[in-house]
């Protein structure tokens, strides 16, 4: 069985789990929960800066922060990374005692924190060697949109609802109203992570 990734280098799934023999995505609801979970949370970070570059350029420049290209953590933890700063999180998690941190809560935290006390990997760190057999075969993640559509398309009566966040499923009754947003000002800008 071949693992693949798929939008982002990092997160590896079982190819059979998540494709066809047609090469199309198989329905979410035939997909085992954990890689559901990741396919889900990827769409979600498909287009977010490298974690690293966000930390140099701060939330006023973000504009100027790479892509993030490469995915390593475990979803809601993970650490967004460009090809430029892959060998600084992988010196951290190496030589650094960042593997200790390796499915913890704290993981994305401590990777920040390291590379904030302005520790990198030395010059000529070598990173790891990424395989790309033929990347432009495999079809990109579903538009959350599409997500949403394949997923309620089998279901009368009742929809579902992902949380591109979380990767969480939940059942939404026919009829019943969105989540209030209580005192939620939309107009305001409120802090991001």
């Amino acid at each position: 069985m071949a693992k693949v990734s798929i939008g982002l280098r990092g997160w590896r799934f079982d190819e059979e789990e998540v494709f066809t023999d047609d090469g199309e995505f198989r329905a979410l609801d035939s997909v085992p929960e954990d890689t559901r979970k990741r396919l889900i949370r990827l769409t979600y970070l498909q287009e977010k800066p490298c974690d690293a570059c966000y930390l140099v350029h701060g939330e006023a420049e973000q504009r100027r922060a790479n892509q993030a290209e490469i995915v390593y953590g475990e979803p809601m933890e993970e650490v967004l990374l460009c090809s430029e700063h892959e060998a600084d999180f992988l010196y951290w998690f190496r030589e650094e005692d960042g593997k200790a941190a390796a499915g913890t809560e704290t993981f994305r935290d401590q990777f920040h924190e390291w590379f904030l006390a302005g520790n990198r990997a030395p010059e000529g760190y070598g990173g790891l060697e990424h395989v790309d057999t033929d990347p432009d075969t495999l079809p990109t993640p579903p538009e959350p949109a599409e997500l949403n559509r394949r997923l309620n398309e089998n279901y009368e009566g009742e929809r579902k609802r992902i949380d591109l966040k979380t990767g969480e499923i939940t059942t939404v009754e026919e009829g019943e109203d969105a989540p209030s947003l209580g005192d939620v000002d939309l107009s305001r800008d409120y802090p991001t992570k």
